[in-house]
């Protein structure tokens, strides 16, 4: 499926020529394992690269609201299934390919549910021991959110 084209919402930033950019990450964690989602071969920025639930910053929503309403939206998580969001250190990721540098917001997520239900952004998902990922074609800085949460014990 196409990704359908952006058009920001009223109060929501248009990222699209901005250099600096800022973006949540997430590791969503269930039991002892992560999730990963293929990204969609059409997207535009990492086609088919394997990331955790990421999403821009780019209204007034705060960080657990966003963390609520992207796992909602890429995997039908409800809030209610999200059991603690954890923030880690803010660090940034250049990316010279898409003249963009990503201001990453790590987030560590605890859900009780292994069940998902992908939308368009994502083309296949997987729940792996984090250890795995390092065999992985993931987004760049993926591995760095995953052990700033000590995950790869």
């Amino acid at each position: 499926m196409k990704p359908p084209k952006f058009k920001a919402r009223k109060g929501q930033v248009d990222f699209t020529n901005i250099r600096w950019v800022p973006v949540i990450n997430c590791v969503v964690s269930h039991k002892d394992t992560i999730l990963l989602v293929q990204r969609n071969k059409d997207m535009h920025l990492y086609p088919g690269y394997w990331n955790g639930i990421s999403g821009f910053l780019d209204d007034s929503k705060s960080l657990a609201e966003k963390v609520c309403e992207e796992l909602q939206e890429e995997i039908g998580l409800d809030k209610k299934e999200v059991i603690s969001i954890k923030l880690g250190q803010v660090f940034d990721q250049d990316e010279p390919k898409y003249k963009k540098t990503w201001i990453v917001h790590p987030v560590l997520v605890k859900v009780n549910t292994n069940k998902v239900k992908l939308d368009w952004e994502a083309q296949k998902y997987k729940w792996v021991k984090a250890k795995d990922i390092k065999t992985m074609d993931i987004l760049p800085g993926f591995d760095k959110i995953v052990e700033s949460f000590n995950l790869f014990k």
